[in-house]
């Protein structure tokens, strides 16, 4: 379920999606932007590897993910408040399923993921 809509869905889905490399080195410089700690725990492929987030915070860990039909560069919560070790067993799981994926890590002790709301569904 999308938290937000945008105004111009069909619009936007008939872009071009931004190279996943492109995007998530655009996602690490706004993180850190905002005073978090934000880097790359696997590089996948450059030109469209699914992107994962993890988000360390004090209360555990959160995984973002690609929302499917999302279209674009939309990603849900597919984790909350998680241990370490369930949220990388998740990873395995899906490097397994797509092993061009990235996994971009978070810290900020607040729990952001630095997702717009275009981006967050």
């Amino acid at each position: 379920m999308r938290i937000s809509t945008h105004d111009h869905d069909d619009e936007a889905a008939s872009l071009p999606r931004l190279k996943s490399g492109v995007w998530v080195m655009a996602y690490v410089r706004r993180c850190s932007g905002q005073g978090a700690f934000a880097a790359i725990s696997r590089r996948g492929d450059d030109s469209a590897g699914a992107i994962f987030i993890e988000c360390l915070h004090r209360s555990g860990t959160d995984l973002y993910g690609p929302q499917p039909g999302g279209g674009g560069r939309v990603f849900e919560k597919v984790m909350e408040n998680a241990t370490n070790i369930a949220v990388a067993e998740r990873l395995e799981r899906e490097a397994r399923f797509d092993d061009d994926l990235w996994v971009v890590t978070v810290e900020d002790r607040d729990g952001r993921s630095f997702l717009t709301t275009d981006e967050h569904g």
